[in-house]
C-alpha cells in the first residue's frame, strides 16, 4: 500500500469517526502541513468518497458517502494484506539474521525498543528458543511483556550475547548510542537496513 492510500485511509477512517473534525486535528493526525490536509480533502470529495456540508453556516462537517465507505473498506483490506506481508517479511528476516545463533554463541538477546516491532522480534524470539533478557528503550516504561526496561546506559551489567535493534527510524543513532555504552559493534544487529 503506498504513501498516498495510507493518507486516504487514515483520512476516511477519522472522518467516519468524526465528521466535525478540523483541517488542523487531521493535519496532525497525518504529520503533514494544513494546506496539504487542505488539497487531500478537496480530492476526496472531487472523487465522490466525502460530501462536505457547512452546519450551521460557520463549521464545515464531513460526510462519508456510501462510495466513501466502500473506498474505506477496499483500503482497509489492503492495508491489512501490507501488515501481514510486511509481518511475515520481518519474521524471515529475524530468523536469518538468528540462524548463526546456535549453543556455542549464546543464545541470550537484548531488544533495543519497546514498538510493535519489538514485540513481533520477542514473539520470533521465543519461537526459535532465543532468551531475551530484557528490552532498552529512553521511556519510562519498567517491564515490555514481561521483561524489565532499562535505559541504554545500563546495559553493561547485562549478560547477553546480542543486541537487536527494532527501531528502523533510529537505528543508526541506537547503534551508536550501544557503543558508547561498552557494547562491541559486532554484537549490534538491526531489524532495518544493514547500518
Amino acid at each position: 500500500m503506498d504513501l498516498q492510500g495510507q493518507r486516504d485511509l487514515l483520512l476516511l477512517s477519522e472522518l467516519d469517526r468524526d465528521g466535525g473534525a478540523t483541517q488542523r486535528t487531521l493535519a496532525t493526525k497525518l504529520g503533514v502541513a494544513l494546506g496539504l490536509t487542505n488539497l487531500y480533502l478537496k480530492r476526496l470529495a472531487r472523487k465522490g468518497y466525502i460530501k462536505v456540508t457547512t452546519i450551521p453556516r460557520n463549521r464545515i462537517r464531513y460526510l462519508l458517502t456510501p462510495q466513501g465507505f466502500a473506498e474505506k473498506s477496499r483500503l482497509t483490506y489492503l492495508y491489512m494484506q501490507y501488515s501481514l506481508s510486511y509481518y511475515r517479511d520481518m519474521r524471515i528476516r529475524l530468523k536469518e539474521m538468528m540462524s548463526t545463533f546456535d549453543a556455542s554463541h549464546g543464545q541470550r538477546v537484548v531488544i533495543y525498543g519497546t514498538t510493535e516491532l519489538a514485540e513481533l522480534a520477542y514473539l520470533s524470539l521465543r519461537e526459535m528458543n532465543i532468551d531475551c533478557v530484557g528490552f532498552i528503550d529512553g521511556g519510562l516504561r519498567e517491564s515490555f511483556l514481561s521483561c524489565p526496561v532499562f535505559s541504554p546506559d545500563r546495559i553493561a551489567g547485562w549478560q547477553f550475547d546480542r543486541v537487536l535493534i527494532a527501531d528502523l527510524e533510529h537505528a543508526a543513532a541506537c547503534e551508536e548510542q550501544l557503543v558508547q555504552s561498552g557494547v562491541p559493534r559486532e554484537k549490534v544487529m538491526s531489524l532495518g537496513l544493514r547500518l
